[in-house]
């Protein structure tokens, strides 16, 4: 008799298989198994199987939950207004909003193929005209996102554009003081500056709020099977997407993972060629994008701290999180540097 899967952190696989076995009937036919997808940074992640088929997943992090931060009916609501449109996004099959199968909201969505490029070796192995040609679609994808009308798939009630930077800046800055356990004076002036120099937004739009390389699935023909990680995701200005995105490549590579190598591979396009090839795909100018990619900075810097918080108390499951606390000092740095504060 074959032994019983053990169950993940996280996970209760005999409480989930019951709330499947009601919910999708027929779907679950084998013992369930689950693993976690390493590499994310805040929602966990799991592949569940049961020898046939798999699906993916997703539930807020053990212990420390700061309020907002990892919102699974956001996630589910965004994926599946999109499905369908120009922007890639998996199957959503259920969603659980309360805590008695698992101990915290969590869904379930179809599994896509696809590979996740984080390593910059990985990545240049396919060859620098492919790397160049993928850095252009993944461009093109969010700017697909920010054309898409926000009425025409039932989300235009998604946020409140109005005031956004604003709020967004005070959040990230709640998030922070939710996880200090330390002194961070460069960072606390980047928050100042931030708030002294904050600019007017432009028309609003779907935003994702954290869009790389790695949060999407490329796929054999390096195509972008998916854009996944959709938790930050609302109505606001477009150009905190790209300012973040040229942030993570300007990053690419530094602090032990945290942000990954892959987009440090020779053919990816850099800052001036993303920036160059959104506006005209969009016919939006990125005006005051130093504001942007050193507001992107100050954010990650929240995560960061939150995922060092969370490691120092034991709460957080995958490799490579050690290292998250090397990253708020460097974040803060290059955000007052992008604005010749430094």
């Amino acid at each position: 008799m074959a032994d019983t899967p053990a169950d993940p952190p996280g996970l209760d696989l005999g409480r989930l298989r019951t709330y499947l076995e009601r919910e999708l009937p027929g779907t679950v036919r084998g013992p369930l198994r689950a693993d976690l997808i390493e590499g994310g940074r805040s929602n966990l992640t799991y592949l569940l199987s049961e020898g046939s088929s798999r699906w993916v997943l997703r539930r807020p992090p053990l212990g420390h939950v700061l309020a907002t931060a990892h919102d699974m009916g956001r996630e589910y609501r965004v994926m599946s207004a999109l499905r369908g449109t120009g922007v890639p996004v998996p199957r959503m099959l259920v969603i659980d909003h309360g805590e008695d199968v698992l101990g915290a909201p969590w869904y379930l969505m179809e599994y896509v193929a696809g590979t996740a490029h984080r390593d910059a070796d990985a990545l240049a192995a396919i060859g620098e005209e492919r790397v160049s040609a993928l850095g252009r679609r993944l461009v093109d994808t969010l700017a697909a996102l920010h054309r898409i009308d926000p009425a025409a798939v039932g989300l235009e009630d998604f946020g409140r554009p109005e005031g956004y930077l604003e709020r967004q800046l005070r959040r990230w800055s709640k998030q922070l003081a939710a996880s200090r356990s330390r002194d961070l004076p460069e960072l606390d002036r980047l928050h100042a500056v931030l708030a002294a120099r904050l600019p007017v937004s432009p028309a609003p739009a779907l935003v994702h709020g954290d869009y790389r390389l790695d949060n999407v699935l490329v796929d054999e023909e390096d195509g972008i099977a998916a854009v996944l990680d959709w938790e930050m995701s609302t109505l606001g200005d477009p150009l905190t997407d790209i300012g973040l995105l040229v942030m993570y490549t300007e990053l690419a590579g530094v602090g032990g993972g945290i942000v990954p190598s892959a987009m440090t591979a020779p053919g990816f396009p850099g800052p001036d060629e993303i920036v160059s090839r959104y506006a005209g795909a969009t016919g939006r100018e990125a005006d005051d994008l130093d504001w942007y990619v050193a507001f992107a900075s100050f954010k990650l810097a929240a995560v960061a701290e939150g995922i060092h918080f969370r490691f120092r108390q034991g709460r957080t499951l995958g490799a490579g999180f050690e290292r998250a606390g090397e990253m708020a000092p460097v974040l803060a740095r290059h955000g007052l540097s992008t604005l010749k504060e430094n």
